[in-house]
């Protein structure tokens, strides 16, 4: 059965795939934070910040989508629509007897410490375990990225451990801690 496209609210925030008419916002979302985000992504393509690229992108973001293979997801005030202020993602979906994905996400300079992150991963957090009925999420952060381990905590995340070189970040690879948190519902039988 195909994912339907979900739009999640909160309070302040919506949570929603891109769409073509959000293209200009999400290049200036990503070319204003460029240097704030470039320590925690990795590199990006030469043509990532052109409207070819997030055409196409967005477009397989909805194949993921229905194919229930990710869920990538743009933040947006409800006060300002169609400003996009961040990103969050459940990547790497595996079905089967995994029944898991691992939760990403990024969010403007300008938007840091108003708990905007904590929000919006409330509100995947459930989608992912009430609706696609995932048994276990994932989420990972490099040692010194303590804003990370900070939302992650207040989500209900528990570290597992320590990955020695587990991502290639800003042109290296990064030790990161691995955290998760296992939905205390899952269904066996969930259609």
């Amino acid at each position: 059965m195909p994912l339907s496209m979900p739009v999640l609210e909160s309070e302040r925030l919506i949570l929603r795939l891109g769409d073509p008419k959000d293209i200009d916002s999400i290049i200036h979302y990503f070319t204003v934070n460029q240097a704030y985000l470039q320590p925690f992504e990795p590199q990006r393509p030469d043509n990532f910040l052109t409207p070819g690229y997030w055409a196409a992108e967005l477009e397989a973001r909805r194949q993921d989508a229905v194919q229930k293979r990710s869920l990538k997801l743009f933040i947006f005030e409800q006060a300002a629509p169609a400003v996009v202020i961040g990103a969050i993602n459940l990547n790497n979906m595996i079905w089967g007897v995994f029944q898991a994905a691992t939760l990403g996400y990024s969010l403007a300079a300008a938007k840091q410490r108003q708990g905007y992150m904590s929000e919006a991963g409330s509100q995947l957090i459930r989608y992912g375990f009430e609706v696609l009925n995932l048994h276990r999420i994932m989420a990972n952060y490099m040692p010194h990225n303590q804003r990370s381990a900070n939302v992650l905590k207040r989500l209900g995340f528990e570290i597992e451990g320590t990955a020695k070189d587990y991502l290639f970040i800003n042109g290296g690879w990064q030790d990161h801690v691995l955290t998760s948190r296992i939905n205390p519902d899952w269904r066996l039988n969930h259609s």
